[in-house]
């Protein structure tokens, strides 16, 4: 897209969008810029704003659209700005374009909302949103178009809310690939503080514990630990935020948690005291029903098996392995790869149908392949 011209990036065929006319995004971080490469692959006329000149240069040189301009006049306004902002930003757009539907996608909904209540804004045509989406690295430099696709996207309609406007920002979501699901802000926070910011916080602490750590003890470290501390890469400044405007949902599953860990401490301090094995035993035998009841892939309850298989540490050899799976018919579900310290070699952990199991087994193991495990080992 050429900035000096003001003409906003197409795909060459784009697909046809349920969003019509032109959407504004206020906020080219993250999930603003993503959301606007979405909308231009569609087509869609994407005016972009930030209050950061340096920001808002790069997301339009990456194509996630063009600068706004006078005449603008959008159907739709995203608010994509950092939590201690969002309701003044909501609260500026509702007055200047007092026709547009506004939504935001901040990851509190409740704070915000009561912002703006107290202050007496005409929320008529305001519309909380949140995509359950994002990336441990943030800024325009990071967006993706496909980051919305198969997520959740939280819709916080009240009775106010009409079904035009409604269905414009459900509308959005689709146009994104999201799946949006109604809920009330008080759910919404609740929720996202047991499987977002608890997470965020139980990954930065453990991550925390191994700054001190020696380094051979670090060396041992493998795919499990790695997983369990993936977003500890997240953002400090962002975080302080988002968890100073949830609080106390956030407050309510950490002192759970910490109930938790201090009964298993204190079943851990006497192993050999009576009912402490249980305690451990049904510690874990909880975490595995926890897990189970996770939606799987697309937000499926589908259930998949693994297969991990050695894979030399030589270009080609993954692709090698997606291809032969292919001739023997096995869809791969999920993948995750290790490696091993001091080892020409990694460990991927492939994840298929039960069906497919022996399917699978059977056929890598003729073609040369040697499988490390599967889930019934």
């Amino acid at each position: 897209m050429s900035e000096s011209t003001g003409t906003p990036a197409r795909a060459a065929s784009p697909l046809a969008a349920r969003v019509q006319g032109t959407v504004r995004i206020v906020g080219a971080g993250l999930l603003g810029s993503s959301i606007g490469h979405a909308l231009s692959a569609r087509g869609i006329d994407v005016s972009l704003d930030d209050s950061s000149p340096s920001q808002l240069r790069l997301a339009i040189d990456y194509g996630a659209g063009r600068r706004p301009r006078d005449d603008d006049d959008p159907s739709l306004i995203v608010v994509a700005v950092p939590p201690d902002v969002t309701a003044d930003v909501i609260e500026r757009e509702l007055a200047q374009h007092p026709l547009a539907v506004v939504t935001d996608v901040a990851s509190v909904k409740l704070e915000p909302l009561r912002v703006l209540r107290e202050r007496g804004v005409d929320l008529t045509h305001y519309i909380g949103s949140h995509p359950l989406a994002g990336r441990e690295r943030g800024g325009a430099i990071s967006a993706r178009a496909d980051i919305f696709v198969g997520r959740p996207w939280v819709v916080c309609r009240d009775e106010e809310t009409s079904a035009a406007d409604l269905a414009l920002v459900e509308s959005l979501a689709l146009d994104l690939g999201a799946t949006p699901l109604e809920m009330t802000p008080e759910d919404h926070d609740r929720a996202v503080a047991l499987v977002s910011h608890v997470p965020q916080l139980v990954a930065s602490l453990l991550a925390g514990r191994f700054v001190d750590a020696p380094d051979g003890s670090l060396r041992l470290a493998g795919q499990g630990v790695r997983d369990t501390t993936r977003i500890a890469a997240s953002a400090p400044e962002l975080w302080v935020q988002i968890l100073g405007a949830n609080s106390q949902p956030v407050v309510d599953v950490l002192d759970a948690l910490a109930a938790d860990l201090s009964s298993v401490a204190d079943a851990l301090r006497e192993p050999e005291a009576p009912g402490a094995r249980r305690a451990v035993a049904d510690a874990i035998r909880r975490g595995n029903d926890g897990v189970e009841r996770l939606p799987g892939k697309h937000g499926q309850n589908r259930r998949f098996e693994q297969v991990v298989v050695m894979v030399d540490d030589t270009p080609g050899q993954l692709g090698r392995l997606f291809g032969e799976l292919g001739e023997l018919e096995v869809n791969v579900e999920d993948l995750r790869l290790e490696h091993s310290p001091g080892a020409q070699f990694g460990l991927a952990e492939i994840s298929v149908v039960p069906t497919a199991v022996r399917r699978a087994v059977d056929g890598l193991e003729a073609r040369g392949w040697k499988i490390a495990s599967t889930t019934n080992d």
